[in-house]
Parts: structure tokens; sequence; C-alpha cells
């Protein structure tokens, strides 16, 4: 299977890309814009929120990447 090549640029990802704005039960969190430590690039989110199970609300820890795919592979600038 041939690997996705990433459409962008490291130098127009990190010129404009932007804070997304994620829903998660109802809340809005923004993922922040990242350039991970493997050479990747995409969005981070990390927070806490609360969800009702069953009439009782607990409180959950939310960790998400949403990484460019093909972004790895692109040279170093």
């Amino acid at each position: 299977m041939a690997k996705t090549t990433c459409p962008i640029s490291r130098a127009d990802f990190r010129a404009k890309a932007k804070p997304m704005k994620v829903e998660i039960n109802g809340v809005p969190m923004m993922a922040e814009v990242k350039e991970f430590s493997t050479g990747s690039f995409g969005w981070y989110l990390s927070g806490k929120t609360m969800i009702e199970i069953d009439g009782k609300t607990v409180s959950v820890q939310v960790g998400a990447n949403l990484t460019v795919i093909g972004s790895k592979e692109l040279p170093k600038e």
C-alpha cells in the first residue's frame, strides 16, 4: 500500500495552522497546533471534563493527537 503524501509543507503548516475547536460531550475544548517529537505535526488536546453516567457525574481526562498523515516524512526545515 502506498504511503500518503502530505499536501502541505512544514513552513505552511507553521504559518497557517490555527487552534481547532473540539467538542466533547457538549463541552468545547481547544486543540493547539503542535509539532510532535516524532517529526510529525498536527494538533494536541489535553484537559478534563465531566460526563454523566446513569445520573452520576464522573470526571474524565481527555487526551487527543490529531496528526497530519504523511507529515513525519517531510524534510526538516
